[in-house]
């Protein structure tokens, strides 16, 4: 055949329009295919097989181009088709109209995946590195279902190994306890996660006989990598938990270090009865921290005391009691010198049996970020992420240091490395939602404290966020109100404290600003038989009072509250919550150079200079009784420091033009200039 007369057939019989047109629809077909199948999970081959046969298609298409003609009749064979016959061929319109109609299709597409590629990812879908597993909740299959306490501390010391492994990802306990050991869909907890494999487990125990069964699932690829049984005494599940960690190791193809080999291999004591006491005490432990009582702290330390009674070298039941007693210094019933004094002597002994027990250096670094011993503090959560590279709690105790040092950016990188390794713990995501309150970035504050609340709708700390986002960002009262309403009475961090909130509660404080006395005294009306919240009530209506301007009428209370908190301080001088109470309890006795005393006293005792988070809640709770006590320019001097600074916390141009606590200095012509003003945003 002539070449000429070839190219010229292949025009004839549509060769080329159907080429071109093939090659248009193919690509837009691949296109959606990828941009659609993945918002139903579809598995990564499903588009990879259709890229296969639509690439197939192309030269079959050609060829039946070539061989097919479609004419009046139908379709013939071209062979069959009488050379003077003519071959219908494509109008340039319908051809034109076909590739424009195509060509506005991937317009369309590329405006949609770029938009998408520009929006922030969901809170519920993380990115999930291939050397990445979460361990779920192992399954108590005992008949004593009392024994859940045992299967939670073998899924808790199979992840404590793998957590030392490096090479990968391991999600924290506290996210992974949000869910069923056998959830309806591990491709949905996989993505909230952000893991590729997730470890599921049954413990089943009768007497001293335990039967594990263990399987590592590749959720993503939705397939079992391998499952095992294990059975055998109580005694042997040390070597059980090893074996295990090492195959998952193994099959995530992890690259160890000797020194995690190791770790892997170590028990953390060879006594099971102890262990046994350890467990249970691990099980009062996390009951503790949700419940914050001081009965199921105690409860706690009294059961590691009996493991470490059976085992005095059990390092990490003293490492885990030591960090127990803080939880309850901080958040419960502060501890005395000489109690502090015993929980530093349980960490020593922890670290002498064990220097290289991570859990040990986490209990020492709270300990020293108690004491505003940052260095040092964040020297021991440096070492234990050496030891322990997937330790959540040391990256936390990281990002708090790092803000109580004014480094906000290096605070923001742990927090957010915490946030992945334990995505569904409230409690980060509410610190951070803190953290962009201090720094004034009100939207960020808001987005992550919707992200806690989505987690946990009853997370009090993000509520307050929200509340103090409405109201020292937006100056919003009526959906600061809406947010306070359902709020406990005194949503407060024993870390950040020192201002009028902390005195009558946030609830409290949102109907002051409204200025509605009434309704914020009615949060203080009954009484309590517990003596830190009877003294609570009583300075809580001495303040109130002194906003309301009828201090005066509740003389006997006040006297009361007065007596209560100046015996609480002669016993312990530390305590700034009582320092704070009492300085409004002398303003509504009339003693204003009192009041200013003891906030002075309560301010310096958590300084700027040293606690760039907590400190300027501390100063803000100084400037207003400043301003009450009639001592306006240095309230005011001291508002201005604040503005220029991250304090967001406690002071905001737009919560200063409604707190009535400022009221003494409203007309100040410095004052109103402040209100016109600009103030301190990021860190």
């Amino acid at each position: 055949m002539n070449p000429g007369n070839f190219f010229s057939e292949l025009k004839r019989r549509n060769v080329y329009k159907v080429a071109v047109a093939y090659a248009v629809v193919g690509w837009l077909v691949i296109q959606i295919a990828s941009t659609i199948l993945p918002a139903f999970h579809a598995p990564e081959w499903v588009v990879q097989t259709l890229i296969v046969i639509v690439a197939l298609g192309f030269p079959v298409a050609l060829v039946i181009a070539w061989a097919f003609e479609m004419t009046p009749e139908g379709i013939k064979r071209t062979e069959d088709v009488a050379p003077d016959e003519k071959i219908p061929q494509w109008s340039p319109r319908k051809f034109a109209a076909l590739i424009v109609t195509v060509a506005v299709l991937a317009a369309a597409l590329l405006c949609y995946q770029i938009i998408r590629s520009k929006a922030p990812p969901t809170n519920a879908t993380i990115s999930a590195p291939d050397k990445s597993i979460a361990v779920l909740p192992f399954e108590n299959l005992s008949s004593d279902k009392e024994n859940s306490y045992f299967a939670d501390g073998i899924q808790d010391e199979i992840l404590t190994k793998l957590a030392t492994i490096a090479d990968l990802k391991v999600i924290s306990r506290t996210s992974t306890a949000k869910y069923k050991s056998k959830p309806d869909n591990l491709k949905t907890v996989s993505q909230e996660l952000g893991v590729a494999k997730i470890l599921q487990g049954s413990v089943q125990r009768s007497g001293d006989k335990v039967r594990i069964h263990v399987q590592l699932i590749d959720a993503l690829a939705d397939f079992h990598l391998w499952a095992k049984s294990y059975d055998g005494d109580a005694k042997d599940i040390f070597a059980v938990e090893t074996e295990v960690s090492q195959q998952v190791a193994d099959a995530l193809r992890a690259k160890l270090s000797p020194q995690e080999a190791k770790a892997l291999a170590k028990a953390p004591t060879q006594d099971a009865e102890a262990y046994d006491l350890f467990l249970r005490a691990e099980e009062q432990a996390r009951a503790a921290q949700a419940a914050l009582t001081a009965d199921a702290f105690d409860r706690a330390a009294g059961l590691y005391a009996e493991a470490l009674q059976r085992d005095p070298n059990f390092a990490l039941a003293a490492a885990r009691m030591a960090e127990g007693r803080l939880w309850k210094h901080w958040f419960v019933a502060p501890l005395d010198e000489a109690e502090l004094a015993q929980v530093r002597s349980t960490m020593d002994r922890a670290l002498t049996l064990a220097p290289d027990l991570a859990a040990a250096h986490v209990a020492l670094g709270t300990f020293y970020y108690a004491k505003r011993d940052y260095n040092n503090a964040l020297d021991e959560c440096a070492r234990a992420l050496q030891l322990q590279p997937n330790n959540a709690d040391a990256l936390r105790f990281r990002g708090y240091i790092f803000r109580r040092q004014g480094q906000w950016k290096e605070s923001a990188a742990n927090l957010n490395k915490a946030a992945e390794l334990d995505p569904r713990d409230v409690s980060v995501w509410e610190n951070i939602a803190g953290s962009y309150l201090t720094m004034r970035e009100w939207s960020e504050a808001k987005r992550m404290a919707l992200r806690a609340l989505t987690l946990e709708p009853r997370a009090a700390l993000a509520h307050r966020a929200m509340l103090l986002v409405y109201l020292n960002g937006e100056g919003d009262l009526d959906a600061a109100a809406r947010e306070a309403k359902d709020m406990e009475l005194n949503v407060r961090s024993r870390t950040n404290l020192g201002n009028l909130g902390t005195v009558i509660g946030e609830r409290a404080y949102v109907a002051a600003v409204r200025r509605d006395f009434a309704a914020a005294l009615k949060d203080w009306t009954s009484d309590s038989s517990d003596p830190s919240q009877h003294r609570e009530r009583l300075a809580a209506r001495a303040a109130l009072g002194v906003l309301a301007g009828d201090a005066a009428n509740r003389t006997a209370e006040t006297e009361e509250a007065r007596s209560l908190l100046e015996a609480r301080l002669q016993e312990r001088p530390d305590d700034r919550i009582a320092m704070i109470q009492l300085s409004w309890v002398y303003l509504a006795l009339g003693r204003n150079d009192d009041g200013i005393r003891i906030a002075e006293a309560a301010a310096r005792a958590s300084p700027i200079a040293i606690d760039h988070m907590g400190g300027p809640i501390m100063a803000a709770g100084l400037a207003e009784v400043l301003a009450r006590a009639g001592e306006g320019k240095r309230a005011i001097a001291a508002i201005r420091e604040l503005l220029a600074i991250p304090a967001g916390q406690a002071i905001s141009i737009q919560r200063l033009k409604l707190d009535p606590v400022w009221d003494p200095i409203r007309k100040d012509p410095e004052f109103q200039q402040l209100l016109a003003g600009k103030e301190h945003v990021g860190p």
